[in-house]
């Protein structure tokens, strides 16, 4: 049986902390892994001042540039600079939970195979890791943890 997780384009998981405990620790996991975060989106800021009020929701984009360059210095391969830098996404919901967003980048890079998928698949294990502590630890069963 197949892993129900590795099968969605987007993952999302409950962080064990508050919104900004959470966005704290991850700049902190972020930066301490020797990544770069270019931007920041405020998008609870961003809506305010069109005059809606919503949760929470902010956007770290992050970047190391020992995967990016090994892509953006092949002209066949920049295609993919769509997909840059990864972006990680910090919310709450109406639970008053928060969660961690992302592409499953893993699951994109198949499509792609080569150096793209090679590439993709690295980064994404790098940003796994950096999230994973932040994270509620999941309850998995016999047929989650299945492949």
């Amino acid at each position: 049986m197949k892993n129900p997780e590795k099968e969605k384009m987007m993952l999302e998981d409950t962080s064990r902390y508050d919104f900004n405990t959470t966005i704290e620790k991850l700049t902190a996991a972020i930066t301490d892994s020797g990544w770069k975060i270019p931007a920041t989106h405020d998008l609870q800021n961003t809506i305010k001042n069109f005059g809606k009020d919503i949760l929470p929701v902010r956007i770290l984009e992050i970047c190391h540039p020992k995967h990016s360059s090994r892509l953006l210095e092949l002209d066949n391969e920049r295609i993919v600079s769509t997909f840059m830098p990864c972006r990680i996404s910090v919310y709450e919901k109406s639970d008053g939970k928060v969660y961690i967003s992302r592409i499953n980048a893993s699951m994109l890079a198949k499509s792609f195979g080569g150096i793209v998928e090679e590439v993709m698949t690295a980064s994404n294990d790098e940003m796994e890791e950096m999230i994973k502590p932040i994270l509620v630890a999941k309850k998995w069963t016999r047929d989650t943890i299945c492949m």
